[in-house]
């Protein structure tokens, strides 16, 4: 008598799920985030083969509030932790590939050629690095940026689609700020230095600029005519961007500050002149805070290195970066000593590193740039940000607030990019990219035809048979 399908295959498959969970048990213990990673990752990629744009956008909807537990759900295996944050990287890639794989012309070939020069570098950097498996995941994490900002195209195909956009990065804020608020209300803030939130970041510096771009993109929803906001809702916006700029100064994070201070007077000097004014009130404001004060004073002190003299922050980063390009031979000047390799070599050439432990990071994205991937990974680098600039600045034409805006947010990010480890804020850099790249597709997408059709993303890159009229949100 011949055995039926299901007597074979049903205890096949029940034998198969008792030892994988044995396995997937010793391997996370008793933490429950960690019991979440196998059902998420299926979840996901359910979700990915039902409708990989709706996860894209869900992913980016939730990722605000995700660090503190997705780097609970992190494993050790073979002396590097992973977790479902590497997961999310992955399936962030995996889902634009889809989406170009599928239509390709969507893609302008101007997006491409502006990531290109850094993501080869990147390339040569990791076939360089000493560090590989800290290259590959810095290099996967570059990847994801480019794919949020190319996965912008695919979203915003009229105006409508460009501020669905916006409102998704507004409500993003919610929790984030929400346990910020609880955590400032119940002292989970305190550090040594006092009260730094960091909401649901890792880090407050994250958070920090987290705020910045979400403060960017609530000052263009109130500014914006097409976004027709009523009176009401415009007060509410404006008190909630003034609640965003508190917790920002609550984070403490000093550059974070300057670009937020930069956004303002970009907006102020192109679109509406009493900003300045404002600005010039808000220091004097600030100065009365005494986190501020404290900040601030910081910096008058400890500025020479003698043994045993403790530095203040930009002392230690100025130090950093002296001894980081003196101890750099000419024969790495090109190409660099690959990627990730800063904190690898750190320990070796920075005085006041453990030499126990890893060493610091850079602190400063030219400085790594230049260490890690030469003059030809700066120079990428710069090529970025040229032709994101040039492309922002076609946008003026049509939109103007939104220009100066998108434009003062990438300007905020390289003079942040001075002090902070800007390349290692994978949850910042998405929003940021993926604000850019709407910018970018909403310029492409107002552009008249030839023929003085409406502005659709579909008379601009031909082939994409205009599948979806302009003025018609994303779902």
């Amino acid at each position: 008598m011949r055995s039926t399908p299901v007597a074979i295959v049903g205890p096949l498959l029940g034998a198969i799920a008792g030892v994988t969970s044995v396995i997937f048990t010793t391997f996370v213990g008793a933490n429950p985030a960690k019991m979440v990673a196998l059902p998420m990752g299926v979840g996901l990629l359910g979700f990915l083969v039902l409708d990989p744009k709706k996860l894209l956008l869900t992913i980016l909807a939730l990722r605000s509030a995700g660090d503190l537990l997705l780097d609970s759900t992190r494993i050790a295996v073979g002396g590097h932790e992973i977790g479902v944050g590497g997961l999310l990287n992955a399936f962030v890639i995996l889902v634009v590939a889809l989406l170009v794989l599928e239509k390709p012309r969507l893609v302008p070939p101007r997006a491409l050629a502006m990531w290109a020069g850094l993501l080869l570098a990147a390339t040569v950097g990791v076939a360089l690095s000493p560090v590989k498996v800290e290259a590959v995941r810095t290099s996967l994490g570059l990847i994801s940026w480019f794919a949020v900002f190319t996965g912008a195209f695919y979203v915003v195909r009229s105006p409508a689609d460009f501020r669905f956009c916006i409102r998704l990065v507004l409500w993003s804020s919610v929790i984030p700020v929400t346990y910020a608020l609880v955590e400032l209300v119940t002292g989970g803030g305190m550090r040594a230095e006092g009260v730094r939130l960091q909401g649901t970041f890792a880090h407050p510096n994250i958070f920090a600029f987290y705020l910045t771009a979400v403060i960017a993109t609530t000052l263009y929803a109130i500014k914006c005519r097409e976004m027709a906001v009523p009176t009401p809702a415009r007060v509410v916006a404006t008190a909630y961007m003034l609640l965003l700029i508190g917790l920002l100064i609550l984070t403490k994070t000093r550059s974070a500050w300057v670009a937020c201070f930069f956004i303002f007077a970009i907006f102020g000097g192109f679109c509406e002149r009493r900003y300045l004014l404002y600005l010039l009130a808000a220091p004097i404001l600030a100065l009365l805070m005494p986190g501020v004060q404290e900040r601030l004073a910081d910096l008058a002190a400890g500025n020479d290195y003698v043994q045993y003299a403790r530095l203040n922050s930009f002392a230690w980063r100025r130090l950093l970066w002296e001894t980081a390009l003196g101890w750099m031979t000419p024969d790495h000047y090109v190409l660099g000593y690959g990627l990730d390799s800063f904190r690898q070599y750190s320990v070796t050439f920075f005085p006041l590193s453990n030499p126990a432990d890893i060493g610091p990071g850079a602190h400063n994205v030219y400085v790594q740039l230049f260490f890690e991937l030469g003059v030809l990974g700066l120079i990428a680098f710069f090529w970025l940000f040229g032709r994101l600039a040039s492309w922002l600045r076609s946008l003026a034409t049509t939109d103007r607030r939104g220009s100066v805006i998108a434009s003062g947010l990438a300007l905020a990010y390289l003079v942040a990019s001075v002090s902070d480890n800007m390349f290692s804020y994978l949850s910042f850099n998405w929003y940021f990219w993926f604000l850019q790249g709407a910018a970018c597709a909403l310029a492409l997408a107002k552009i008249p035809d030839p023929s003085g059709a409406s502005a659709a993303h579909s008379a601009t890159i031909a082939g994409t048979g205009g599948s979806q009229p302009a003025g018609t949100a994303v779902s």
